[in-house]
């Protein structure tokens, strides 16, 4: 897992109706401002996706997973979030970008149909907060994660959206030092991905409490968020790991309740 999938690079592409950037001709030039009309965002378009008290507040859980541990962690996530009277958890894949003979080569077993693949980056929209999963490649989000966050151009431009949404991440990594904490820094170089978008990043700290600080066995998982070691790929998430996810859950889904009342 720590190969995050991320390791081989791919030239696949992902569906043209789900990317902006298809090409270096349409690309956004990371430097290129929003349109000046669409700089200020008015409370109006911050709270619209709470203006109607009587609905379920959504959370999407959106992962990408080779092996199966961030998938672990996503499924334990949801079970926390749902524990929050109002707020529903969604499951969603981020497309993949190997080609199938690549991931027979690299022993990915088959992905599980029944959670959907997100067909475009307009469907996040919909959702009142975010938590995003990914394995690590060389210390940052694999490539099939960076390739979606790529695609929410439009939704940048725009600046209206996804902006005041708050969003978590959790990771996976081969080993102690792959990356657990570089990725958001694994989440560091994430979070630009919601600075950029005008979200909030929501860490857990050490809410979790002394499972937390305990040393008497190896277990993933930061003040930053849920995350699992997987070793050579055969190594499965600890109750402990698993347990850090669902209470992440939990603690966005009250995060994201206590934001909609007030």
């Amino acid at each position: 897992m720590g190969k995050g999938g991320g390791c081989v690079p791919s030239k696949k592409k992902l569906p043209k109706s789900t990317t902006v950037a298809a090409s270096d001709d349409d690309s956004i030039p990371e430097s290129t401002p929003p349109p000046a009309t669409n700089h200020v965002v008015s409370n109006e378009s911050i709270t619209s996706t709470i203006s109607d008290p009587t609905r379920n507040l959504k959370l999407f859980i959106v992962f990408y997973s080779m092996y199966g541990h961030v998938e672990g962690l996503a499924r334990r996530m949801k079970r926390g979030v749902e524990m929050t009277p109002g707020v529903d958890a969604v499951l969603y894949r981020v497309p993949e970008t190997l080609p199938e003979d690549v991931l027979r080569k690299m022993q990915a077993p088959p992905k599980d149909d029944s959670i959907h693949v997100i067909g475009s980056p307009d469907e996040l929209t919909a959702a009142d907060g975010f938590l995003f999963g990914f394995p690590t490649s060389y210390g940052c989000m694999v490539a099939q994660m960076k390739a979606f966050f790529d695609s929410t151009g439009q939704l940048w431009r725009e600046q209206k959206k996804l902006a005041g949404k708050p969003a978590g991440f959790f990771v996976s990594t081969g080993t102690q030092g792959g990356g657990q904490e570089t990725t958001a820094c694994c989440r560091w170089t994430a979070i630009t991905q919601l600075a950029h978008h005008g979200m909030l990043f929501i860490p857990i700290g050490y809410t979790f409490g002394g499972g937390m600080f305990k040393m008497d066995s190896i277990k993933g998982g930061t003040p930053y968020g849920a995350g699992v070691y997987a070793g050579d790929g055969t190594r499965e998430p600890s109750e402990t790991e698993l347990a850090i996810a669902e209470h992440q859950g939990k603690y966005m889904a009250d995060f994201v309740k206590r934001l909609a009342q007030s």
